[in-house]
C-alpha cells in the first residue's frame, strides 16, 4: 500500500493543515492501495500563495530554458512508465498493457510534445504598427479527473508550465496516487519553487477553494457538466479564466454505403475501452433502419470478444470500472434502459459470473433506442451502446446534434468526401472520420454543454496565453 501523508507546496513536500486521509481504493479487488491527505482551504492558500510569489521569476524563464526542464519531467515519467501503468490499472482498473500504453505513454507524451513546440513556438508577431505579445495568464488551479488521470493531468500541467505559468494541481480523489509520482518527477527535475504544487482532497472543499480564489487567474477544469457549472459560478466571481471539458454523449453515424463490420466494430471499441470510462465515447451508434438487423448481429459479435476480469490477469480485455458508485450508477442506467423499452441485446445490470470482488459490469448493447430516451441522452460512463435507426442523412444529424452535448464523434462511408460534408454538419468538438485515430496534436474540446477551450497541440498552449497589442509608432513618422 502506497502511503503519501505531505502536499508539494513551494517545492517542497508539506504536512497538510488537517490530519484526515483520503482512501485510495483498488477497483478490482476493493481493497486500499494507498492513502493520500484531505487536503483543505489552508492548503490551497499556501499553495496559491507559493505560485503567485513564482510566477514572475517563471514568466520571465526563457522559453528554451522551460522546454529543458518539460524534457526533464518526460525522461523521468518515460523511465516510470511502467510503474505508472501499473499504479493506474489498480486506481482506475484498465488493463495493464492498455493502461502503460494510454495512461502512462500519453502523458510522457504530452510533456515531450509541449517541450518541442516551444523551440518554435512564436510568442510575438507583428501586425501592421503593433507588436502583438503572447503572455502566461498567471496562476493556473488544474482540477482533473479519475477516468484518464495522468494524462488529463498533463494536458494541462504541461501546456500552462511551458506557457510561463505556475500551477496548483487538485487531481481526482478516486485516482490521485499518480499525482504523487508526477510531483516526484517534477521534484527531482529541479523545477523552481512554487511553480508545481499539488493539493489533494475533495472537490466541495479543496476544488472550490481553488476556483473561487482571487489569486487564481484561470481555472482548467475536466469533469463532469454538473461539477463544471459549479466550477464557472466560482470563477466568474473574480472575472478569470475558465476552461471546461465536460461531458459528452458523441454519436457514431454509419452512412448507407459504409463497411458496416468495419464501423461498428469501430464503434463498439470505442465506447467500450477503459470500461465506457471515455468522456468522448462513442456510446450513440446510428444506422440506416434498412441495416439494423445486420448491425444489431455485428455489434453482439463484438461485445463477445470484450472479456471481463482482472486488469492485472492478461486475458481480460474489460476491466472494473473506478469505483462502487460509479457501478451502481451504470447498473441503473441499463435498467433504466429496459424500462423504458429498449431491446437489450447482450449484457444488463446483473454481475458477470466468478467475478465475486471488484467494481464490474457487463458490456451492454440495447437495440431500437428511442432518440429522446435516457439512455441517449445522459452520460452513463459505463460499457454502455445504444444502437438507434434513422431514414435518411438529415435524420441521421439531428440526432447527433439532438443531445445537450457535443465532444466526440465519428462518421463511416466508403466516400471520404460524404463522410466529411456530414461531420462539418455535426455539432461537436471532434469527428472521426472511419476510425482515425486520436492526435494529440489536435485540439480536443466541446460544443454546448461538453464545455469551451481546447487541449492539446498549439490550441492547448494558447489557452494559457494572454494576448497583449504594444502600438509602435511607424518609422518615418514625426
Amino acid at each position: 500500500m502506497q502511503v503519501r501523508d505531505r502536499l508539494y507546496i513551494n517545492g517542497q513536500w508539506t504536512a497538510p493543515t488537517g490530519n484526515k486521509a483520503v482512501d485510495v481504493i483498488n477497483a478490482s479487488t476493493e481493497e486500499v492501495m494507498g492513502r493520500v491527505p484531505e487536503g483543505g482551504e489552508a492548503d490551497v492558500n499556501a499553495a496559491v500563495a507559493a505560485a503567485r510569489v513564482a510566477f514572475d521569476g517563471w514568466a520571465a524563464t526563457p522559453a528554451a530554458e522551460r522546454a529543458a526542464f518539460l524534457r526533464k519531467i518526460h525522461e523521468g515519467l518515460k523511465a516510470r512508465m511502467e510503474e505508472i501503468g501499473k499504479l493506474i490499472a489498480g486506481e482506475v482498473g484498465m488493463p495493464v498493457k492498455l493502461a502503460t500504453m494510454i495512461q502512462a505513454g500519453s502523458p510522457t507524451a504530452t510533456f515531450g510534445m509541449y517541450a518541442k513546440m516551444l523551440d518554435s513556438f512564436a510568442f510575438e508577431e507583428k501586425a501592421g504598427n503593433s507588436l502583438i505579445l503572447r503572455e502566461p495568464v498567471g496562476v493556473v488551479a488544474a482540477i482533473t479527473p479519475w477516468n484518464y488521470p495522468l494524462h488529463q493531468i498533463a494536458a494541462k500541467v504541461a501546456p500552462a508550465l511551458a506557457a510561463g505559468c505556475t500551477v496548483v494541481l487538485k487531481p481526482s480523489e478516486v485516482a490521485p496516487l499518480n499525482a504523487f509520482v508526477l510531483a516526484d518527477i517534477v521534484h527531482a527535475a529541479g523545477l523552481p519553487a512554487g511553480v508545481f504544487n499539488l493539493v489533494t482532497g475533495y472537490g466541495p472543499v479543496v476544488g472550490e477553494a481553488m476556483a473561487r480564489h482571487p489569486d487564481v487567474d484561470m481555472v482548467s477544469f475536466t469533469g463532469s457538466t454538473r461539477a463544471g457549472k459549479r466550477v464557472a459560478e466560482l470563477a466568474s466571481a473574480t472575472v478569470k479564466r475558465v476552461a471546461l471539458e465536460l461531458g459528452g454523449k458523441s454519436a457514431s453515424v454509419v452512412l448507407d454505403d459504409a463497411d458496416l463490420a468495419a464501423a461498428v466494430k469501430g464503434t463498439v471499441n470505442t465506447c467500450f475501452l477503459n470500461s465506457g470510462q471515455t468522456c468522448s465515447a462513442h456510446t450513440r451508434l446510428l444506422v440506416p433502419e434498412s441495416k439494423y438487423d445486420e448491425a444489431a448481429k455485428i455489434a453482439v459479435e463484438v461485445a463477445k470478444g470484450f472479456t471481463v476480469g482482472d486488469p492485472f490477469g492478461g486475458a481480460a480485455k474489460l476491466g472494473p470500472l473506478v469505483s462502487e458508485l460509479q457501478r451502481e450508477r451504470v447498473r441503473g442506467y441499463i435498467r433504466k434502459g429496459i424500462e423504458e423499452g429498449a431491446q437489450l441485446l447482450t449484457g444488463g445490470p446483473d454481475a458477470p459470473e466468478g467475478l465475486p470482488k471488484g467494481y464490474y459490469v457487463k458490456p451492454t448493447i440495447f437495440g431500437r433506442v428511442k432518440p429522446g430516451a435516457t439512455i441517449a441522452q445522459e452520460e452513463i460512463f459505463g460499457p454502455v451502446l445504444s444502437i438507434i435507426t434513422y431514414k435518411d442523412e438529415d435524420e441521421a444529424v439531428r440526432i447527433a446534434n439532438g443531445t445537450p452535448y457535443g465532444l466526440g464523434g465519428g462518421v463511416w462511408s466508403k466516400d471520404e468526401e460524404r463522410a466529411k460534408k456530414v461531420a462539418k454538419r455535426m455539432r461537436t468538438g471532434q469527428v472521426d472520420i472511419n476510425g482515425g485515430p486520436f492526435n494529440p496534436q489536435a485540439p480536443f474540446g466541446g460544443f454546448k454543454q461538453s464545455g469551451n477551450g481546447r487541449e492539446l497541440g498549439r490550441f492547448g498552449l494558447e489557452e494559457f496565453l494572454e494576448y497583449k497589442s504594444l502600438q509602435l509608432k511607424p518609422e518615418g513618422k514625426a
